[in-house]
């Protein structure tokens, strides 16, 4: 129960004295479990929260010794090393050097512990100050905290170590290495002082409280201590399942286990993972066995966790273990990094990422790059992206890299220069750093290329690329054409192409002149002339096949492509071609007539071949001509376009495919001739003709596109003129000079940076990738790896992350189209829902979607002022700041540049921060200071710039966020411009909510007048304000300066300068611009002067009562005694009755009740199935598990309180759930004072946990069977459906087989009335509640072997008192108390299914022999003639003598008619079929009965169709021997002859005698009896093989299927003894003695190809006449079909248990356990995923869900639960009890 743990509220001062009393006890507990980080807190807190260290606190806020930025206080500590003096958070101040220190492991809570002390108890009464802009030059940094005196801290060392306590004690080390820099307050100097002392106090005292103390703790206090608790994921493997695109992260830490799924149960699975073991190197190819724990749930084996420390992608796959290479089942699992800055390595959450691009080239010498750079850093990112820093080829583009291993020139500076820089800023700044990797392409520049053009696709190596090089040579020549002005006279001009016309005009001369001349047919179609002559000469020289022996298909003639692709050199393949044209021909006379006819043919097949290529080159050309005109539209037509006129070498219409390396050829003195010879030249210049990169439109990322040369001939390649595309191959030794070389320029990056940018990932060969990043991660193991993808397909980016091991995606915020887009994607990339369910700290790794990088712009995207609106600016920020993950931006976002910094046409360099005297002041290490009188916004950056306040305040907020819970999520539309984002916390239920005002519309007006200041609605919260984190807006500094004003500057990249950031932070409500109260809803706020471009953030608490009631709610969440002891001292009180009351009930049962209760009926979703809380329980799993919180119970649990108060009231009113019903109305009560959102994520909790409780108690004390008790989940859950199905029913008692010995009347009738249901919901009540043939089936699987053996006692007595006409009632009426009276006697069956269910519980249970001698009070004479004399019913006879009573008649034989014959007990039946007749045949032994208008077995459906004509006439009759009625009697007369000779059975065998005088006919003894049975089974029951004396049979026409037993023997209806159904298995569980072992598995063979079904078995052969697989109970048959052909459950269950049985006979049974496992692996998955968590009655064929049919019904889950019996005794090695 304790998933919540509770924080105490720092800010209630009412608990200092509450607090004060318990401290010491806590500590004391601390120190007991050396919790060191517990002691140190409690001392802090002891400390913090004194009314004197508040009044000391209160002077020094008037000196301004802090700083206080949105709403997140920094209280820094000097530290001296290497006389810099250095600024630190208090929560880094632990000493994490020390890895042997268990504590260590726990420092992110004691740095969080620490933090939250100094911020919420110092910090408040604190004076921070920020002012508008950002740091102004009269805001003074904090005066410095003093610190602890080294000399008392190590003394308090020694103390605890000698306590105990020593583990641990660096972190109070750091503390004391921290020393002053310069005099500090002695103020502050008292407060560390008080601390030691304080600490100091706690050690000396530790023992002597610890005895005193009593064992209960302050329930706040006791919450407080509560350490973490490991976070564990587990990963449910099934059968099949290849999840290689779903994406499974693990943070840093967690712990991994593996599991298997319902549906690998039975197998032996080998799971293999190349996770390296105990933390050692990862090799991608090694693999490791994980093995499966001995201990835990048997139905669902486990690994041992695997903790995931080592970072990266992991594959998974797992095998069977007969055929290990065969994998079953794959997948990878991700383990983020774990990021560090700052000198004590302080970590750096993913999701606090607040990352910022800048262009390497850009930054100019590297003497500037930290004047550069600090704009980043005073901007609040704690992570820059640098585009590459190496060489750059010709185009100046920031991608494209002439020298992989050389640092750009223009730096002026050398690679360790670059890395201790990115050392500092990592340290001093707490700046980490990532930059990109280009291993796709390289410039047409890099020298390296001449030496190895092998590592480039080029028409050497690549030969397929010469037909799209000619193309591409022809179409670059008629761009130079086209710039001489050749084609003026054609409609192209050589400038200004601007229209549509002048586009056809370049269309037809493409079509028409230049790609007709190029003949590139001719280098993919043959030369039909030399092949013909070819083909005669050889046809000559060959014998001709004749026509009809031709056994090849034409068709299988192809053309095979000539490799090097030269002209008409395309071949086939002759050998072929003579195979079928050189053929004997019958219209020719002579050798050569034949020749020419068969030449003839081969002719007409090659032009065949040679035009469907063609036709396909031309739709390729034609396609090229189209990329072509719709490249030139877009750069020279579409307005929206670059709109470039020239034409020219440096602007062709036609961009180049193909680089020429130093080939000069097509110039423009060059001839496509000269371009042709040249492309041939293998060793000459052909292998400098490459291949430049690109990306394709809607390609499929997982292919490489230059592998063909389709792309290139189509001319979809959106080519990158100024780069080539390298060649790797798919291994090193493929091209071993670029691997090395592109390793060694990765392996660079790796060890300079904390992460990689994969550019250009969805083109990189992902072998490569692979490769080159496992080189990567083994220079830094935490390397953060960066991606862009654009697949449009989350489940391939998946594949991607998976294989390389990708940590975050980069996603654009420019990508949506409005606003209600980008709220979209705020939601999508990240964070719960808010009021989110909690969550165990074990539970299943779900699939997530890839972890974002979300920028609000990336330096690929277009300028948002040009796209949008400078107005958006804020806003688009604000609300990807609230985005619950890594958040970014380009460099020139905040400083408003007006237009796109381009990667490739960028030739200025960023302007530098701006340094203050002021500033200089405090950072005396800053080396360039400028005089304020030089200030230059177009060459300095400074707060005031741009919106650089407003995002730094915004990184603030996103980093405050992440780091400190908030991560739930939820956005709200406002309306269609203004949107607002919440983050909540779950832990201490704060709220921040951000609302922006966006603009997507290109607003050209700039006049304050013309700003849209419509009405927004007002804000609802759930809670209080605080205060108002910030505001901001942007306005314009002059309405009359436009944004043409903006100058470019030629030196600098500069921004807008004509608009002015409004911003404040930290105000209270009343203070604010945007927001006011609403005077007439008081949880409503209404918005003022709201306009586009405006931002507001709010922080929001609960309030008082709501705070009240979380605390009083996670009182009884968490494990706390007083809690637990008064709800252990309730549950303990409950019978297994009461337990069906408080989880079960359907609705009809609880109406049964008659308090006015039913189900619960949620709106728009439908009644619970069940009453109790199981009802709520299985929706609420599958709600929680995927947080759906849109679902109609979430919903129902906002409105209102119903839900809540159902759960209590109906269970105060029964005496026995009373006292549960109260205590569960105390505990919800507080959910009535939360915030309505927040009712469902509590309401679970308190639901399930009270759930959890309940069945913990119900299997540990209850149930004492230890096979439920140890059993696993399966057992256990099955175990459940003996409570769901045995109840006090008022309208269904049984009935009472005896006085109460000693007991009240009313106590016995209560007694009386606990009874077992079939099925629900159909069974549930009255008359259909008790079927005597369904309780005994189910009695052992759910009673005896469950433990309740009193239950299966009482139900085997109630059942003896109603024995009449030696038979026990198919139905028990209810018409009066007691129950039975008017009972039904219309089944065969159910008198051998009781006789049967008392043998296996005399069998099963100790000294259950005394049942014999047990008295029963019959409700029913004997015989009729004792019933007409008038005699007293009501005698005591022992159970023993009513036993033999049952078998004396059958054996005696008995026709008679039912009582009351008629409508009235049977509106259907035949006036026939009230007639019944039992015997015994005098011959077999075999029971027999019934008639062909009854239906006395267990396929009872008689037909009501008048429509039909099926009224009346019984479906399945199966009168004469069913074969399961002779298996029945067989185990029970065997089993009474055991008993008779043990001397516990006093009757050796059965009579009859002659009725009218009483004399004795004939006696059988049970041996006898037995005998004669199995005398005659086999011979009369099976069918196997067809033989010869079978033929002359009179009913061999009869036999549909063989190699199985009869149905039944003797039926009037002779046909239906010789149907397949599934009832042979019933008698060979229950007397497999009959059956030879060989038949008996050759027969369920049979059952098993034939019937069985995924969940149940077909009652029919699906080959009989009579099939039909669905019920459907309101079809024109009215169901007619019930047992003929649906899959019913109960009967899986004997047939699994039969296999095991003659599996042990035969001596395979350890495969055929496998396989029952496998089998029974559905029933596993039905069970768990059923709302009812019950086995259904049966299914449609093929297990289709059935409307109709019982959703949990007993002796469906009772007969598995005996599978599962066997199978656990065959296991632990213990015989089957077989006889």
């Amino acid at each position: 129960m304790g998933r919540i743990r509770e924080r105490i509220d720092d800010d209630d001062d009412d608990k200092n004295e509450t607090f004060h009393r318990s401290a010491f006890g806590v500590i004391a507990r601390g120190a007991k479990e050396k919790a060191v980080d517990v002691t140190l807190w409690c001392a802090l807190k002891l400390l913090a929260v004194s009314r004197r260290c508040e009044n000391i606190v209160g002077v020094e806020r008037k000196r301004g010794t802090k700083k206080e930025e949105n709403g997140i206080t920094e209280h820094r500590i000097v530290a001296t090393s290497n006389g810099h003096s250095r600024r630190r958070r208090k929560s880094e101040l632990v000493d994490s050097s020390n890895d042997d220190d268990p504590l260590s492991r726990r420092q992110p809570l004691l740095n969080e512990i620490i933090s939250e002390v100094f911020n919420d108890e110092l910090g408040r009464w604190s004076n921070g100050c920020v002012r508008e802009g950002g740091r102004g030059r009269g805001d003074r940094r904090t005066e410095d905290l003093a610190v602890i005196k080294p000399g008392s801290v190590r003394s308090l060392r020694k103390q605890l170590e000698n306590s105990g306590l020593g583990a641990g004690t660096n972190n109070l080390v750091a503390c004391a290495a921290a020393e002053r820099r310069r005099p500090e307050s002695d103020t502050i100097r008292s407060i560390h002082e008080e601390i030691v002392n304080t600490l100091q106090l706690i050690v000396q005292q530790t023992e002597e409280i610890h005895q005193k103390l009593s064992a209960r703790t302050s329930i706040d206090t006791a919450t407080m201590v509560k350490m973490k608790e490991e976070e564990v994921r587990v990963l449910t493997l099934s059968h099949g399942e290849h999840r290689d695109t779903d994406l499974f992260r693990m943070e840093n830490g967690w712990q991994l286990q593996f599991r298997l799924g319902p549906t690998l149960l039975g197998k032996r699975v080998a799971l293999f993972c190349n996770y390296p073991k105990d933390g050692g190197d990862f090799k991608r190819n090694r693999y490791v066995q994980l093995h499966w724990t001995a201990d835990g749930d048997a139905a669902a084996p486990a690994t041992h966790p695997i903790r995931a420390n080592v970072s990266g992608s992991f594959h998974y796959y797992f095998a069977y273990e007969d055929e290990k290479k065969r994998r079953q089942g794959s997948g990878y699992f991700i383990v983020d990094p774990r990021l560090t800055f700052g000198d004590v390595g302080e970590t750096l959450p993913l999701d606090a990422i607040q990352c910022q691009t800048v262009l390497a080239k850009s930054l100019g010498n590297f003497a500037s790059w930290e004047a550069k750079l600090r704009v980043t850093k005073e901007s609040g990112y704690n992570m820059i992206h640098f585009t590459p820093i190496q060489e750059l080829g010709a185009s100046r583009s920031s991608y494209s890299l002439c020298d992989q291993h050389k640092l750009n020139p223009q730096f002026g500076a050398d690679y360790q220069q670059v890395e201790q820089f990115l050392d500092k800023i990592r340290t001093e700044w707490k700046i980490t750093s990532i930059c990109d990797i280009v291993l796709n392409h390289t410039a047409n520049e890099s020298g390296w290329l001449l030496e190895h053009p092998e590592a480039t696709y080029n028409c050497s190596n690549c030969p397929y690329m010469r037909p799209a090089y000619l193309l591409d040579a022809a179409l670059h020549l008629f761009s130079l054409d086209v710039a001489r002005g050749s084609f003026e006279s054609k409609g192209i001009p050589p400038e200004g192409i601007s229209t549509e016309e002048h586009l056809q005009a370049i269309r037809y001369v493409l079509e028409n002149e230049v790609i007709d001349s190029l003949r590139l047919e001719e280098m993919f179609v043959c030369d039909v002339k030399t092949l013909v002559a070819e083909f005669a000469d050889m046809a000559r020289g060959r014998v001709p096949r004749m026509m009809n022996e031709l056994d090849v298909d034409q068709r299988l003639l192809r053309l095979i492509q000539d490799p090097d692709y030269r002209r008409l050199a395309t071949r086939v393949d002759m050998d072929l071609a003579l195979r079928i044209y050189n053929v004997y021909r019958g219209d020719c006379f002579d050798e050569e007539s034949r020749i020419r006819r068969c030449t003839e043919e081969f002719k007409l097949a090659l032009d065949g071949l040679n035009v469907e290529v063609a036709n396909d080159l031309r739709d390729h050309l034609t396609a090229a001509v189209d990329n072509c005109i719709a490249g030139i539209r877009y750069f020279r037509v579409q307005k929206d376009g670059p709109g470039i006129r020239e034409v020219s070498e440096r602007f062709p219409l036609v961009y180049r495919y193909f680089t020429t390396g130093d080939i000069r050829c097509c110039s423009s003195s060059s001839t496509l001739k000269e371009c042709e010879r040249t492309m041939y030249e293998n060793d000459g210049g052909g292998k400098y003709l490459m291949v430049h990169n690109g990306w394709v439109m809607n390609a499929d990322p997982l292919q490489n596109f230059a592998a063909d040369s389709r792309v290139y001939l189509r001319r979809e390649l959106i080519a990158w003129s100024d780069s080539v595309k390298l060649r790797y191959g798919e291994r090193p030794e493929d091209c071993p000079f670029l691997w090395q070389h592109m390793r060694e320029y990765v392996e660079t990056m790796a060890r300079m940076f904390d992460g990689v940018r994969l550019d250009n990932c969805h083109s990189t060969p992902m072998p490569v990738a692979e490769y080159l990043l496992d080189c990567a991660r083994k220079v830094k193991p935490e390397l953060y790896v960066v991606a862009e993808l654009f697949t449009n397909s989350d489940r391939k980016d998946n594949i991607f992350v998976n294989r390389l091991g990708i940590n975050s995606l980069i996603r654009e915020a420019m990508s949506a189209w409005d606003s209600n887009e980008l709220g979209r994607q705020v939601h999508r990339f990240g964070g719960d829902p808010v009021g989110a369910f909690y969550q165990p700290h074990v539970r299943p790794l779900t699939p997530s979607v890839a972890h974002a990088l979300f920028l609000d712009l990336t330096h690929d995207n277009p300028c948002p002022i040009e796209k949008r609106s400078v107005y958006d600016i804020l806003p688009n920020a604000a609300l990807v700041s609230m985005a619950c993950c890594a958040i970014g931006s380009s460099r020139g976002y905040d400083e408003l540049i007006p237009h796109h910094v381009h990667v490739v046409d960028e030739t200025r360099e960023y302007a530098e921060w701006w340094s203050s005297k002021e500033e200089k002041e405090e950072e005396e290490e800053q080396k360039t200071v400028n005089d304020d009188d030089d200030y230059d916004d177009r060459r300095f950056v400074s707060a005031s710039s741009g919106i650089v306040a407003a995002k730094r305040a915004l990184n603030e907020l996103h980093s405050y966020l992440a780091r400190n819970g908030f991560n739930q999520v939820f956005v709200d539309q406002m309306d269609a411009d203004v949107v607002a984002v919440t983050r909540h916390n779950p832990n201490n239920h704060e709220s921040v909510i951000l609302v922006a005002f966006t603009d997507f519309n290109d607003a050209t007006s700039t006049r304050e007048e013309d700003i849209d200041r419509r009405h927004v609605k007002p804000l609802a919260i759930d809670g209080e304000v605080r205060e108002i984190i910030l505001e901001a807006s942007l306005k314009t500094r002059d309405f009359d300066v436009d944004a043409a004003a903006y100058v470019r500057d030629d030196k600098y990249i500069n921004g807008l300068r004509n608009y002015e950031l409004q911003i404040e932070r930290n105000l209270p409500l009343e203070k604010s611009r945007f927001l006011r109260k609403s005077a007439s809803e008081p949880y409503r706020l209404q918005f003022k002067n709201f306009t586009r471009g405006c931002v507001v953030a709010i922080r929001v608490g609960l309030l008082a009562e709501a705070e009240m009631a979380v605390r009083e709610l996670r009182r009884e969440l968490i494990d706390d005694n007083s809690v637990r002891n008064e709800l252990t001292e309730i549950v303990s009180s409950l019978d297994l009755a009461d337990y069906n009351r408080v989880l079960y009930r359907c609705d009809q049962e609880e109406r049964d009740e008659g308090f006015g209760f039913g189900a619960y009926d949620i709106p728009s979703y439908g009644p619970t199935v069940y009453c109790g809380l199981q009802g709520f329980i299985s929706p609420l799993s599958e709600i929680r598990s995927s947080n759906d919180l849109g679902h109609p119970l979430c919903s129902n649990l906002r409105s209102g309180d119903w839900m809540i108060d159902y759960v209590s009231d109906r269970l105060k009113l029964d005496e026995g759930t009373e006292k549960l019903g109260k205590w569960l109305e105390r505990r919800m009560r507080p959910l009535k004072q939360l915030p309505r959102y927040l009712i469902p994520a509590y309401f679970d909790e308190l639901l399930t946990g009270l759930y959890t409780a309940l069945l913990e108690n119900c299997f540990d004390q209850l149930m004492s069977c230890d096979f439920v008790r140890n059993g696993s989940s399966f057992v256990r859950a099955l175990a459940l459906g003996s409570v769901q199905m045995v109840a006090c029913i008022k309208s269904a008692p049984l009935p009472m087989p005896s006085p109460p010995p000693s007991s009240s009347e009313q106590d016995a009738r209560c007694k009386a009335m606990t009874s077992l249901s079939a099925g629900l919901p159909h069974f549930a009540v009255g008359y259909m509640r008790n079927w005597g043939r369904d309780t005994f089936i189910s009695i052992r699987g759910l009673l005896i072997l469950t433990g309740r053996r009193q239950e299966a006692r009482q139900h085997i007595l109630a059942y003896a008192a109603c024995l009449r006409h030696g038979l026990i009632p198919n139905l028990l009426d209810a018409a009066t108390v007691g129950g039975g009276v008017n009972a039904r006697y219309n089944c065969r069956d159910a008198v051998w299914w009781w006789l049967y269910c008392i043998r296996s519980y005399v069998q099963e249970c100790d000294a259950a022999a005394d049942i014999f001698g047990e008295n029963v009070v019959r409700l029913f004479p004997a015989t009729e003639e004792e019933e007409e004399e008038g005699q007293d019913v009501r005698k005591s006879m022992t159970l023993g003598d009513v036993m033999q009573e049952a078998l004396n008649v059958h054996f005696q034989g008995l026709a008679f008619r039912e009582r009351n014959a008629g409508r009235t007990i049977d509106e259907h039946m035949s006036d026939r079929g009230f007639n019944n007749q039992i015997g015994v045949h005098p011959e077999t032994g075999f029971v027999f009965g019934g008639n062909d208008a009854n239906c006395g077995t267990w396929m009872d459906k008689m037909g009501s169709s008048e429509r039909t004509g099926n009224r009346g006439k019984p479906a399945t009759p199966r009168d004469g021997s069913a074969v399961e009625l002779v298996g029945l009697s067989m185990a029970v007369v065997a089993w009474l002859h055991t008993m008779h000779k043990q001397g516990m059975y006093k009757y050796e065998g059965v009579q009859r005698r002659h009725k009218p005088d009483g004399k004795l006919i004939i006696r059988w003894s049970w041996q006898e009896w037995a005998d004669r049975i199995a005398g005659h089974f086999e011979k009369s029951f099976w069918i196997g093989p067809k033989t010869e004396e079978e033929e002359t049979e009179d009913n061999r026409r009869l036999i549909n299927k063989r190699n199985m037993y009869k149905d039944c023997f003797g039926a009037t209806q002779t046909w239906s003894d010789y149907q397949l159904r599934c009832n042979y298995p019933i008698a060979m569980v229950a007397a497999p003695e009959l059956f030879d072992p060989q038949h008996a598995w050759a027969a369920l063979r049979t059952a098993e190809e034939h019937l069985l079904g995924p969940l149940g078995m077909k009652t029919l052969d699906a080959s009989d006449w009579n099939y039909v697989g669905d019920y459907d109970n309101s079809d024109e048959s009215q169901g007619y079909n019930y047992h003929q052909g649906p899959e019913w459950v109960w009967p899986v269950g004997y047939f699994l248990r039969a296999r095991l049985i003659f599996a042990a006979k035969l001596g395979f049974l350890r495969p055929t356990v496998a396989h029952t496992k496998e089998i029974l692996s559905r029933h596993l998955v039905e069970l768990q995923t059923s709302p009812w968590r019950g086995l259904p009655e049966l299914t449609n064929s093929n297990g289709a869900f059935c409307k109709d049919s019982s959703a949990t019904q007993a002796w469906s889950m009772a007969s598995i639960m005996e599978v599962l019996y066997d199978v656990q005794r065959i296991e632990s090695k213990s015989p089957i009890n077989l006889n």
